[in-house]
């Protein structure tokens, strides 16, 4: 019996799996839009709450302001800070990672806050306690008068950051706060388009986030980095790295062919903060010599630097510590999922891929 298969693009690479408004990657060109905004601008001139409400309104087709935004993020951080014994039920002996995990799972609507605005933000408290926790300090209330991205710092770090530690987080969280139809918004929204609620498409969504070949990128990008440790090791290191077939840490994309735009916008950010300390002459000349042996060894396979790398050298220089690299993603993607699920919900339908059968077939 001949068994006719259409075979389709393995991995769902190319095929569209919805319609969004949201955002839009451009891999050839090297171009992120975000609600209709190349992600340099955004980073520019939003703040995480603006372009929170850009997302929201473009995912619920219901109109909200970036001041609405900001008080609910700010009454959503409260309640959460009040039910966390509730939260962190689940999360003993968990690493902050899987801690995250846990604590998401177990958030439900509250009242008078919207699910979106719940889940956002619940997201830096669980984070920042669990950080916390780790250190063996008990953890700190949220400050609602406070932006999202500078009370995230003041959970995790103790203190009230300064003014340009909060804007170096803030410009972090918009330009990672979505990014087309990656691994952890396809789960999300599958999630979402069998009609679950917004609590399970956004745990599927973090559980997505947690793999190495999603959001864990970051934190091998310092360990790199740390090995390499002089200027003079620059060369020996990453040639000999590539010798041995290995990958470098913070370059090439599943999608982008060219420089990832979110890079420049990281960098930018970072070289604000060199009065933090920041060795970024290092990492620049790690940069500038990683791309050029990488043009040598694979001249066929374009491997620009991507956002992880300067990620990496962002939140370390802003003290948030590497287990908690996920996590302050997350914060930032929250807005994003969140967003996605309500498009899916509204304008969707239920998402059932097919497959290619690979098996016997019976005579």
């Amino acid at each position: 019996m001949n068994l006719q298969i259409q075979k389709s693009p393995i991995g769902l690479d190319g095929v569209p799996a919805a319609e969004t408004a949201l955002s839009h990657v451009d891999g050839a060109r090297g171009e992120l839009i975000i609600a209709g905004e190349r992600v340099g601008e955004l980073a520019r001139a939003a703040s995480f709450e603006g372009v929170t409400a850009r997302l929201w309104t473009a995912g619920t087709g219901q109109p909200i302001g970036e001041a609405e935004v900001r008080a609910e993020l700010g009454a959503a951080r409260q309640r959460a800070f009040v039910r966390l014994p509730q939260l962190l039920a689940a999360t003993a002996g968990l690493s902050i990672v899987d801690g995250v995990r846990a604590a998401v799972a177990a958030l439900r609507a509250e009242p008078g806050l919207s699910d979106e605005a719940t889940i956002v933000g619940a997201l830096p408290v669980i984070a920042g306690a669990l950080v916390r926790r780790g250190r063996g300090a008990a953890p700190l209330p949220p400050d609602p008068t406070q932006g999202h991205a500078a009370d995230t710092l003041a959970m995790m770090r103790g203190d009230r950051p300064d003014a340009g530690a909060a804007a170096a987080l803030d410009a972090y969280l918009v330009t990672v706060s979505d990014h087309g139809m990656n691994a952890s918004t396809f789960a999300a929204r599958v999630v979402a388009s069998t009609a679950a609620d917004l609590f399970a498409a956004v745990t599927a969504g973090y559980c997505a986030l947690t793999g190495p070949l999603h959001g864990g990128a970051p934190e091998p990008v310092l360990e790199m980095l740390d090995a390499i440790g002089t200027p003079e090791r620059i060369a020996p290191w990453i040639d000999a790295a590539l010798a041995r077939g290995e990958r470098l840490m913070g370059f090439g994309h599943r999608i982008y062919r060219v420089r990832d735009p979110r890079a420049d916008v990281l960098k930018a950010t970072v070289e604000r903060l060199t009065a933090a300390g920041v060795d970024l002459p290092l990492a620049s000349a790690v940069e500038s010599y990683a791309r050029e042996a990488l043009r040598r060894a694979k001249p066929h396979r374009p491997l620009e630097t991507n956002v992880e790398f300067f990620t990496a050298i962002l939140l370390d220089a802003l003290g948030i510590p590497r287990q908690a690299f996920t996590p302050v993603f997350a914060v930032a993607r929250a807005a994003g999922w969140t967003a996605h699920a309500r498009e899916q919900q509204r304008t969707g339908r239920l998402l059932r891929p097919g497959s290619v059968y690979v098996g016997q077939v019976p005579r």
